[in-house]
């Protein structure tokens, strides 16, 4: 198995936080569909932040500056633990 090393972020990260349509569209459908965008995109939530009840308000919605259609949620003690404004 691969050893895992720490890095730091050089980027900024792009986040919203996640509000009661996304809960509502997850409860609705099973995933997260984001649909502000012409062909709308699907938020990718792993196993374990399921398994510990997101999406919900606290967690944060992170894409790719480069890609939109790239999205994935963070959980809201990693986004408290290692996020923070630049405003």
């Amino acid at each position: 198995m691969a050893e895992f090393k720490q890095f730091r972020r050089t980027q900024i990260s792009e986040m919203r936080p996640v509000n009661e349509n996304d809960i509502n569209s997850y409860q609705n459908h099973g995933f997260l569909h984001i649909s502000d965008y012409p062909f709308g995109y699907n938020v990718s939530i792993s196993d374990a932040d399921k398994n510990n009840g997101s999406p919900k308000i606290g967690d944060m919605i992170a894409r790719n500056p480069k890609d939109y259609g790239d999205q994935w949620l963070v959980a809201e003690q990693y986004f408290k633990d290692n996020f923070e404004s630049l405003s």
